[in-house]
C-alpha cells in the first residue's frame, strides 16, 4: 500500500493477529483507509493544522462514507483515500462537528469495502483490550487497552466530558480506528497526550473520540447539516497553570484578538462566575446562549484585574466551506 505510512509500520510485537481476534480481523482492518487532505494556502487553519495533512477514516456505510476526525479536513479543497489494496480514490467533505470532533467524507468512486459497524464504548471497561488501526491493515494496527476514561478539554475550546485514553499510543494517531472486542468502531483517534501514572510516571497514552457520540449526529452530518447548534467562540487558546486559565495564544482576526486579549492573560471568569479550569471556562462561556453572544470576561494582566466585553462568533464562519467535487 502506498501511503504517507508505507515505511512507518507499527512495531510487530504490538500488532493483532487474526488468530487472536474473536472477529473477522482483516475485514475489519480494510474498513479503515489512509486519508490525505490539501488544504489552500490561505485558509483560516493553515497556519495552525497546516496545508498538507495526513491520518486515517473509517468506512461506516458501505456507499463509501468515512468517518475521519474533522481538523485532518477542515477547510480541505482536496481529499484523497487509499485503500488496503492501494486504490487511490478522490472524496469530497460532507461535513464537521467541532462539538464532538468528528468529520465526514463521501468517496467520490465505489471503494468496495466493508463498513465497520458502530459500537459503544460505555460497554468497555478499563483495561479491556482494543485495536487502535491506521490505514494499511495490521502492520498500521497495534493492540492496546483502555487506560482511562475522563473528561479532556482542549485549548482550542473544545471539551468532551468523556473521552477514551489507550496505550500503548500509536504513532499514526489522527483518525485511526478504535475498534472493540467485538470489531465494532468504538472510536476514533484524535490526539497523544502524556498521562501521569498513579506512580508518578508519564506515559504516552492517545485519547479517542467515543464512537456513540457519532451515532445521533450521523445523518445529519451527512447531510450537510450542522449536527449541533452553533456555539459562542472566542478564538483564544487557553491552559491551565497552577489552578488559573491562561491565555496562551490567539487566533488572528478573532474576537478575542480583536478584543485586544494578550499572551499571558488569566481568565478569572466568566459573566462574575469565577472559573477553576478549561472546563468551567468553556461550561460557562457556552451557556450564555448561541454564537453571537456577548461574553463578558474578568481578566487579571500584570496584577491589573479588569473587565472586558467580547462578541462571540460561530467558528464556523472563519473557515472556507467545504467544496464539492
Amino acid at each position: 500500500m502506498t501511503s504517507p505510512f508505507s515505511e512507518l509500520e507499527v512495531d510487530e510485537a504490538l500488532r493483532p493477529s487474526a488468530a487472536a481476534a474473536g472477529f473477522d480481523l482483516d475485514r475489519a482492518l480494510s474498513s479503515v483507509v489512509t486519508l490525505e487532505a490539501r488544504v489552500p494556502d490561505d485558509a483560516f487553519t493553515a497556519a495552525t493544522l497546516g496545508t498538507e495533512r495526513a491520518g486515517a477514516g473509517v468506512v461506516v456505510r458501505e456507499d463509501g462514507l468515512v468517518v475521519t476526525i474533522g481538523y485532518l479536513i477542515t477547510e480541505a479543497e482536496s481529499v484523497t483515500l487509499t485503500t488496503g489494496d492501494g486504490r487511490r480514490v478522490s472524496a469530497h467533505v460532507l461535513g464537521i462537528d467541532p462539538v464532538t470532533g468528528f468529520g465526514l467524507v463521501h468517496a467520490l468512486d465505489p471503494l468496495g469495502l466493508p463498513a465497520l459497524p458502530l459500537g459503544d464504548s460505555r460497554r468497555l471497561s478499563r483495561n479491556d483490550p482494543v485495536i487502535l488501526a491506521g490505514g494499511g491493515g495490521a502492520a498500521h494496527a497495534l493492540v492496546g487497552r483502555i487506560r482511562v476514561r475522563e473528561a479532556f478539554a482542549g485549548y482550542w475550546e473544545y471539551l468532551l466530558e468523556e473521552a477514551l485514553f489507550t496505550g500503548p499510543a500509536h504513532p499514526h494517531w489522527s483518525g485511526a480506528a478504535l475498534i472493540g472486542p467485538s470489531g465494532e468502531l468504538v472510536g476514533l483517534g484524535s490526539l497523544q497526550v502524556e498521562h501521569e501514572t498513579a506512580g508518578g510516571e508519564a506515559i504516552a497514552l492517545n485519547m479517542c473520540v467515543p464512537a456513540e457520540l457519532l451515532a445521533p449526529i450521523l445523518d445529519d452530518l451527512s447531510r450537510g447539516r450542522p449536527a449541533h447548534p452553533s456555539r459562542p467562540w472566542l478564538g483564544v487558546f487557553c491552559q491551565e497553570v497552577d489552578s488559573s486559565v491562561v491565555v496562551l495564544a490567539l487566533a488572528a482576526g478573532g474576537p478575542a484578538s480583536r478584543a485586544e486579549l494578550r499572551r499571558g492573560d488569566i481568565i478569572l471568569a466568566v459573566d462574575e462566575h469565577p472559573v477553576v479550569d478549561l472546563a468551567d471556562f468553556y461550561t460557562r462561556l457556552w451557556s450564555l446562549g448561541a454564537a453571537g453572544a456577548t461574553v463578558p470576561l474578568t481578566l487579571s494582566r500584570g496584577g491589573d484585574v479588569f473587565d472586558v466585553e467580547i462578541r462571540s462568533v460561530d467558528r464556523a464562519s472563519m473557515l472556507k466551506k467545504p467544496r464539492f467535487n
